[in-house]
């Protein structure tokens, strides 16, 4: 009875009005949380507008990524990985001395020597074979100073190498190991026609992480400045290269070697890519292929003369304005430039009718030549154009050392307006500043000396730069000697005799 009043009471009716009130809205909820799931009739809508990509460029897209298949495939069984180890040997240290004899007693090494290993790592191409053995170029910073050389390949075979040759000037090496197995010759392009923007892959083994594929374009050609005096004109690319890339390909969108990976800029403490890579053109060491493997080393062309990229001001002194090539800033003495009749003051522009750039690519050209070859110089004295025939030698070491031959020996650069007023001299002044003085030189040995500023050759006035060299060519057959004017004082310098 109790229960029946209680279930007819009003309490008990608000409660039921609640618990309705509360399934009703989870009911509510859960209707809309279902209408909004990935099954929904809005979802679908929403995947119907989505954006598809154009077929045009997929297809595009795919073709590139089959291209970029096609290069690895073909290109990557012919780059290999190169380990190297370099054995120097160095005096053991002696530990004399309070306190480390008190703890450890006298150390008793006698002055030996202790054997120093340190580990390489670099990259290579395969590039020739003849029979079982296989010719890899590389770096020459690579494997130049390695005792031991071991050359991993691309089918996880490892295998020692020997060094066939290698060109310090260049930065080129070669090593050659023998195998069963049969391996792919990397195909050489042309590195000539290598064009700002052109596709450019490098492979190779950065870090040690072996059969490495980096993509990107082609930064800049003609690039000067490597590092230790190489003397290459760079490819510059953006794809990524690094340490333990040295020595890899750079090929082209046909999977063609343009150049050999040799050395980064790097604008962090680490060594890592910012993307300034620049590699070897490929063209510079097709001839040293070749002759790495018949003789183990290079031969240099060699004219006899010190080149220099003139100045603006240089040029204008020179009435040379708007003019490319290399200006003859000395040349040897009993050289191939002067039994040919080339003179310090020469704007060389052409070589065998190809126009040299600069400074670096007269050089590069010239080093191509053969000994014994005859070639055309185009030149450019006193303002009028002429054509001299050189018969090219080998160039040694020993030639190219030779400071006491070079002729005059001095550096020269016109009077400006700052230079003037450095020096404390008056505005009508005239003359050229000796800018530095070659060591041992005809110009060193007759006191010629840095600061000078040079009013006289041989008794000749010397107004300006063109003068000065002009003077030089006529004036100094038999003898040499300057008219200065040094810290206030007209003085002349002894006398050289040729």
């Amino acid at each position: 009875m109790k229960l029946m009043k209680r279930l007819s009471s009003k309490n008990f009716l608000v409660f039921n009005l609640v618990l309705l009130g509360v399934i009703f809205g989870f009911s509510l909820a859960f209707l809309s949380f279902s209408c909004s799931t990935p099954g929904s009739k809005n979802t679908a809508k929403a995947q119907e507008t989505q954006v598809v990509i154009p077929a045009e460029a997929l297809a595009v897209a795919e073709s590139l990524q089959t291209a970029m298949r096609g290069i690895s495939d073909k290109v990557q069984p012919s780059v290999v990985e190169l380990k190297t180890v370099s054995v120097r040997r160095q005096q053991a240290p002696r530990f004399n001395g309070i306190p480390w004899e008190f703890f450890f007693g006298t150390p008793d090494n006698n002055g030996e020597e202790r054997e120093f290993r340190s580990e390489g790592l670099g990259s290579g191409i395969i590039v020739r074979r003849n029979g079982d053995t296989y010719y890899v170029l590389t770096n020459q910073h690579v494997v130049g100073d390695a005792t031991e050389i071991s050359v991993a390949l691309n089918d996880s075979q490892e295998v020692p190498a020997t060094l066939v040759g290698g060109d310090p000037r260049r930065d080129l090496a070669m090593v050659s190991f023998k195998s069963g197995n049969e391996y792919p010759l990397a195909v050489l392009g042309d590195s000539d026609a290598v064009k700002v923007g052109d596709w450019a892959i490098a492979l190779g083994n950065p870090l040690g992480f072996m059969s490495s594929m980096t993509m990107g374009i082609v930064s800049a050609v003609g690039r000067t400045g490597g590092p230790a005096g190489n003397i290459n004109d760079f490819i510059q690319t953006d794809a990524s290269i690094n340490r333990g890339n040295s020595g890899g390909a750079l090929v082209n969108i046909r999977g063609e070697v343009i150049g050999i990976n040799t050395w980064i800029a790097s604008g962090s403490s680490s060594g890592g890519s910012v993307g300034l890579g620049f590699a070897i053109p490929i063209n510079n060491a097709k001839r040293s292929i070749d002759e790495f493997i018949s003789s183990g080393t290079t031969r240099y062309g060699w004219l006899g003369v010190s080149l220099m990229d003139p100045s603006r001001e240089t040029l204008a002194a020179l009435n040379l304005e708007g003019r490319r090539g290399a200006l003859v800033s000395q040349i040897f003495l009993g050289s191939p430039a002067e039994r040919g009749g080339i003179q310090p003051g020469d704007f060389i522009t052409h070589l065998n009718g190809r126009e040299m750039r600069g400074m670096n690519a007269l050089t590069l050209a010239v080093g191509d030549l053969r000994p014994g070859e005859r070639a055309a110089f185009t030149l450019i004295r006193g303002g009028r154009p002429q054509e001299l025939q050189v018969r090219i030698e080998e160039r040694t070491e020993e030639a190219a050392a030779e400071n006491n031959k070079l002729w005059p020996g001095v550096y020269a650069v016109p009077l400006s307006d700052n230079i003037r007023s450095t020096l404390k001299l008056d505005a009508g002044a005239r003359g050229i500043l000796v800018a530095d003085v070659i060591a041992r030189s005809p110009a060193a040995i007759v006191g010629l000396q840095r600061g000078d500023l040079i009013t006289g050759i041989n008794g000749e006035t010397v107004n300006d730069l063109d003068g000065f060299y002009r003077n030089l060519r006529e004036k100094t057959r038999t003898e040499l000697w300057f008219g200065v004017v040094r810290e206030g004082n007209t003085v002349e310098t002894m006398r050289f005799k040729r």
